[in-house]
């Protein structure tokens, strides 16, 4: 009976837990889950005959067991040497190979080719931008074909691609939906993209992967999977919602809060997520790229400045170098005394 208590103790606790990341509803997750049960297989093929023999050498090889074959002189096996090289050889070919299409096929910046595994993308889809900026402690959700922004909450059609653009406010974040997509690092002064799609409607986990900093463990959203009559009733809602993201409201905004509630703004500053990566929201700021956009006219427009001097090529002296041509004989050359070489005694 403790035996059987202990055992469904744990289960009791682990019933409430859901596998998502073995069961995603976006394909883009749905590859990389594939990809994990592959790697994880091919590995097993190895990891398992090694530990069943190492309990079959032992169990056999016993002291107890006086019938095992004993061979002391023994010490090669040309077959044995070429099971025990050939086939992990084999597993890291075979590994390697399918790490690296896998890894360039599920590239996050690279658009997704297909809305699943047996639909490809339509040519004349198009996907559905969302901006994100990771906050303290709070996500930025900005939908510029649609002209409104969210905190902490985020919504897309199912099977429509969806193009992120994120980057962050202050310090590194993860931007992770484990049903959606692998995660995505954000970062301050930089952006980066993530292209996946949603296959299932559903109310979904969101949050940052990343510790950063004393609210980490609030920063979390809902993202919402749905159908195309019900994101356009969210869509409606948004717009309905009243409140304007301006940059002053921004710099409000990205002051660190905690466990902050979902807010809804019925329209966004223009340029705002280009102006939070180039760090020029706040008034009279210069933004990053037209700073570097005046270094690179600056270098342009003074040769030489900023680059190391070149060498000039050095050329061998020549007798005309020296203003005359050398003397014939020593004797013509004139002392500073009254020594001469032919009379060395005078020195």
């Amino acid at each position: 009976m403790i035996r059987a208590a202990s055992a469904a103790v744990p289960a009791l606790f682990l019933g409430g837990c859901q596998m998502v990341v073995m069961n995603p509803a976006g394909d883009i997750a749905l590859q990389q889950r594939n990809l994990v049960i592959f790697a994880t297989v091919l590995m097993l093929l190895i990891v398992i005959p090694v530990i069943a023999l190492v309990g079959l050498f032992a169990w056999r090889y016993r002291e107890s067991n006086k019938e095992a074959r004993y061979e002391p002189d023994w010490d090669h096996s040309t077959q044995l040497e070429l099971v025990i090289w050939a086939a992990p050889l084999l597993i890291v070919i075979c590994l390697g190979a399918v790490t690296w299409t896998g890894t360039h096929l599920l590239d996050p910046y690279r658009p997704i080719g297909r809305i699943d595994r047996d639909r490809p993308v339509p040519a004349n889809a198009k996907p559905l931008e969302v901006q994100v900026v990771a906050l303290d402690w709070k996500w930025l959700f900005i939908y510029p074909e649609y002209g409104f922004a969210t905190v902490n909450e985020l919504a897309a059609p199912v099977d429509r691609p969806i193009r992120f653009r994120l980057t962050s406010s202050s310090v590194m974040n993860a931007f992770y939906v484990p049903t959606l997509a692998g995660m995505i690092y954000t970062m301050p002064s930089m952006e980066t993209k993530l292209h996946a799609v949603i296959n299932k409607p559903g109310d979904y986990a969101g949050f940052s992967s990343n510790y950063s900093g004393a609210g980490f463990s609030g920063m979390r959203f809902r993202f919402y999977g749905m159908d195309d009559a019900g994101f356009a009733a969210w869509v409606a809602r948004n717009r309905a919602a009243g409140g304007t993201l301006s940059r002053a409201n921004y710099m409000k905004l990205e002051k660190p809060t905690e466990k902050v509630p979902v807010m809804r703004f019925a329209s966004v500053a223009p340029g705002l997520f280009d102006a939070v990566v180039n760090q020029c929201v706040r008034p009279g700021t210069t933004c990053m790229s037209d700073m570097m956009g005046h270094d690179a006219a600056g270098m342009k427009h003074m040769p030489g400045k900023g680059m190391p001097a070149q060498a000039k090529p050095e050329e061998a002296l020549t007798g005309g170098d020296a203003g005359e041509a050398p003397p014939k004989n020593p004797t013509d050359v004139q002392q500073r005394s009254n020594a001469s070489p032919s009379n060395p005694s005078t020195l």
